[in-house]
């Protein structure tokens, strides 16, 4: 299996990203496909000793970057590394697509270079992230700030295919995120999503609230991007608080030191429970073959879990239990 990574996606590129692919290789036993400038690439992994002797790599003559208008990786940046990558998956010279670059620009180019599934309307960022029960799905985390209701119908199809088929979750619950449970609530985007989803082919549980989220109570989570991306900053914004204060109330005194240590692997577990870099990247679910959004913030670890997360995707055939569900959808509607 070939996985394309783009090698100067995200803030610590190109370093990080070729540590997370030589694991990665190891690790999963990969072909890695690099796209960015090649004597820079060659450059960093000779100065850090990196083994990168087995990758391909694809010339690219420039990086998208956060301040880039997200339509440039089509435009005027169409020789950039993301485009480059993204083209070579369209083509077929790799099995997935990694980056960790621009996140609305990932979104542009996978859509018009590699084209979403047939009847899928949009493509949707879909993150894993922690809750009491494991971890659940939050789509659309920011791709579509607007949504119709059919959209959120379809978030709800593909995360649960992905949740039962990559996560291993038997019969995934999709909720709705609303402003209250009852079947009423909401404004006409969610009633009409919500009947939507009533006759969809997932198990669907009704609306969720906010304050509900974290206790596990969905697998998969469906909201318009506006409301998702708030979502998920604010429940990375609480991770990063929770653990700060809770590490602070045991390094108060001697006292209370001591008693860390009796709690040390507790502690570290909490912490890997909040950590991103443990799941890897966001699918961006409904383009017709695997694209991963890693974090912009990635270290080797998150690399190396992204392409993990691609390898398995492709594995366990996501997209075509995707398409397999669709027809179904539509079926239902027309009743």
């Amino acid at each position: 299996m070939k996985i394309i990574v783009d090698a100067f996606g995200g803030d610590d590129a190109p370093l990080a990203v070729l540590q997370g692919c030589v694991l990665a290789a190891k690790e999963y036993g990969v072909q890695i496909l690099l796209a960015g400038d090649a004597e820079k690439i060659r450059e960093t992994a000779r100065e850090n000793k990196l083994d990168i002797a087995g990758f391909d790599i694809l010339q690219a003559d420039s990086v998208i970057t956060m301040e880039d208008e997200p339509t440039e990786v089509i435009k005027s940046l169409a020789g950039c590394s993301m485009a480059v990558g993204l083209r070579a998956l369209a083509e077929g010279r790799g099995d997935a697509f990694v980056s960790a670059g621009n996140t609305g620009a990932l979104v542009v180019g996978s859509s018009f270079l590699v084209g979403r599934i047939k009847g899928i309307r949009r493509a949707a960022l879909a993150p894993l992230l922690p809750s009491d029960t494991g971890c659940f799905m939050l789509m659309d985390a920011g791709a579509n700030l607007e949504c119709r209701p059919e959209m959120l119908m379809q978030f709800g199809v593909m995360g649960s295919v992905y949740m039962q088929k990559i996560m291993g979750v038997d019969k995934p619950k999709v909720g709705l995120v609303n402003v209250g449970a009852e079947a009423g609530k909401g404004t006409e985007l969610q009633t009409e999503a919500y009947a939507l989803l009533q006759n969809a082919p997932v198990s669907f549980s009704g609306n969720v609230e906010a304050r509900d989220i974290p206790s596990g109570i969905c697998d998969v989570v469906v909201a318009d991007g506006f409301t998702g991306n708030v979502i998920l900053k604010l429940t990375e914004g609480l991770g990063m608080m929770f653990y700060k204060n809770v590490k602070a109330v045991f390094l108060r005194n001697l006292l209370s030191k001591l008693s860390a240590v009796l709690v040390k692997n507790g502690l570290r577990e909490f912490k890997r429970k909040l950590d991103y870099t443990e799941y890897g990247g966001a699918p961006l679910m409904g383009i017709s073959k695997p694209v991963i959004k890693a974090h912009g913030s990635s270290n080797a670890l998150a690399f190396q879990n992204a392409i993990r997360q691609a390898k398995e995707f492709c594995e366990h055939q996501v997209i075509e239990e995707i398409k397999a569900n669709l027809p179904r959808t539509k079926r239902e509607q027309a009743k």
